[in-house]
């Protein structure tokens, strides 16, 4: 699994990051949380929270995003976008 992250601010992507996750041993969901956090960690943002919302669009379109009000801090970025290549 190869998850995309990417900050953006004012509909341009200011940073962006990817995590690959080849370990086969672990289910889809830990695959994607594990991915997930480390690509929190390079793009040096919290961990949002997470909200159905983004299991139903990772769900069908294999992308969802966060918006500020998801972060417990504050920020200056709109949204942070998350992609998923299985």
């Amino acid at each position: 699994m190869i998850l995309y992250g990417k900050l953006v601010l004012k509909n341009l992507p200011i940073k962006s990051a990817k995590a690959i996750n080849t370990d086969e041993s672990l289910s889809f969901h830990d695959q994607l949380e594990e991915a997930f956090i480390r690509l929190c960690k390079q793009l040096d943002i919290p961990v949002p929270i997470w909200l159905k919302k983004n299991t139903r669009e990772i769900g069908r379109y294999k992308k969802t995003f966060f918006s500020d009000e998801q972060f417990i801090e504050e920020f200056h970025f709109d949204k942070f976008v998350l992609e998923i290549e299985v």
